[in-house]
C-alpha cells in the first residue's frame, strides 16, 4: 500500500539586492510564516542548499530546520536536496541526531550530489568527486542511523570506531531521500534502500528506480516520492501570477547560470525526452485540485510541496495562497490519493 500523501513547501531563502527586505527579517518572516502554515496542518517544510550566491541562497540549512523545530509541533522537516559533497557523513549525522532530539523524531533527510562548478571551486574539490563522495557519505550516513558502533575505510573517507550520541528518536535514523536525475541516481536510491526525489525524464529517473525494486524483490508502494510542483491558489490569475512569474524567471536564471543548458538541479533540456512537470499550476481551488490530482496520480507522488516565498518576494505577499493551500486545496489532495 502506497504511503498516505503529504503536502508541504520549499524554502531557499534567496533575498535579491531589489527586495527591500534585509536577510534577518526575511528569516524572521518565514520562520513566522512556518509556524502558522504548522497550525493550519502542513506536514512537511524542505529546505534547499546553495552556496557562494548574491542572493544569500541558504547555504546551511541545519540552523534553520532548528529554528523551525522549535516552532512547530507538527510539520516534518527535510532537505531536497542537502548536497552531501559539501557535508562532512559523521558531521552532517550528529546534527541530524541533534535535530531530531529537538524536533521529537521529526526530521528527514534528502540529499543530492551536486553539479554548479562555482561551488565545488568554492570548496576546493574537484567536479569529478562528486560520486564518490556522494555514493561514500550516503554508506557512512546509513550506519551513523545504525545506532552501532562502526568504522568505515573507504576511497574518500576513513572512520574508526564511531558511535553516534545522542541517539536518533527515529528507529533507524532519518528517513533517507537520495535525488536522481538520471538511471544512475536511480539505481543509486534504490542501492541504498531511500525514498526517491526524482527530477528529469520519468524514463531516466522514476522509473528505473521502481525497476530496480521489483527486480530486488522490494515493492516500490512503500516507498515515497517526493518533488517540488509548485501551486498559486488564487480567483484573480491577472493579478497575482505576474510577480511570481517575475520571480520565477530570476530563479531559473540564476540556475542557468551555474551551468548553461541546464535547469534547476543541472537537468539538461531535451525535447525528446520530456521532464517530470514542474511547472507551477496556477488558479482558483477547483482547478489547483485538478491539476495537482492528476499529477500525483499519475506519477505516483506521495509528497508534494510547493514553492513557499519565489525569490524577491514577501512572505506575507503569498500567506493568503498558502493558507487556501493548505486548508482547502492539500484535503481535497489528500483525499483524491486515498480513492486510487
Amino acid at each position: 500500500m502506497r504511503p498516505p500523501l503529504r503536502i508541504g513547501t520549499v524554502y531557499d531563502f534567496r533575498n535579491p539586492a531589489d527586495s527591500g527586505m534585509s536577510m534577518p527579517d526575511l528569516y524572521a518572516a518565514i520562520i513566522d510564516q512556518v509556524a502558522m502554515l504548522d497550525r493550519l496542518g502542513l506536514d512537511l517544510v524542505w529546505f534547499t542548499e546553495h552556496h557562494f550566491l548574491d542572493d544569500g541562497y541558504l547555504p546551511s540549512w541545519t540552523p534553520v530546520a532548528g529554528a523551525i523545530a522549535a516552532r512547530t509541533q507538527h510539520v516534518r522537516i527535510s532537505t531536497d536536496v542537502c548536497l552531501l559533497p559539501f557535508n562532512h557523513p559523521v558531521r552532517l549525522a550528529e546534527d541530524l541526531a541533534v535535530l531530531d532530539n529537538l524536533s521529537n523524531g521529526r526530521i528527514e533527510i534528502g540529499v543530492g550530489m551536486g553539479y554548479a562548478p562555482h561551488e565545488f571551486n568554492g570548496f576546493g574539490l574537484p567536479v569529478s568527486r562528486r560520486v564518490s563522495l556522494t555514493d561514500e557519505g550516503i554508506a557512512v550516513l546509513r550506519r551513523c542511523f545504525s545506532g552501532e558502533r562502526f568504522s568505515f575505510h573507504g576511497k574518500r573517507y576513513t572512520f574508526n570506531d564511531v558511535i553516534i550520541r545522542p541517539g536518533y528518536v527515529q528507529p533507524g535514523g532519518p528517513p533517507l531521500w537520495v535525488a536522481a536525475m538520471s538511471e544512475a541516481g536511480a539505481q543509486r536510491a534504490a542501492r541504498f534502500d531511500s525514498h526517491l526525489l526524482p527530477q528529469g525524464p520519468r524514463a531516466a529517473a522514476l522509473d528505473p528506480w521502481r525497476a530496480a525494486l521489483h527486480e530486488s524483490g522490494r515493492d516500490p508502494q512503500r516507498y515515497r516520492v517526493g518533488i517540488i510542483r509548485s501551486c498559486l491558489v488564487t480567483d484573480d490569475v491577472d493579478r497575482d501570477w505576474p510577480r511570481v512569474r517575475a520571480a520565477e524567471r530570476y530563479r531559473h536564471q540564476v540556475y542557468r547560470s551555474f551551468t548553461p543548458g541546464t535547469g534547476p538541479g543541472g537537468v539538461a533540456s531535451n525535447a525528446d525526452a520530456p521532464p517530470i512537470p514542474q511547472t507551477w499550476v496556477v488558479g482558483n481551488v477547483d482547478h489547483c485540485v485538478t491539476q495537482l490530482s492528476a499529477f500525483i496520480r499519475d506519477h505516483g507522488i506521495t509528497d508534494l510541496v510547493t514553492w513557499a516565498v519565489p525569490p524577491g518576494l514577501r512572505p506575507d505577499h503569498m500567506n493568503e495562497s498558502l493558507v487556501r493551500f493548505c486548508r482547502d486545496v492539500a484535503p481535497r489532495l489528500k483525499s483524491a490519493a486515498m480513492q486510487t
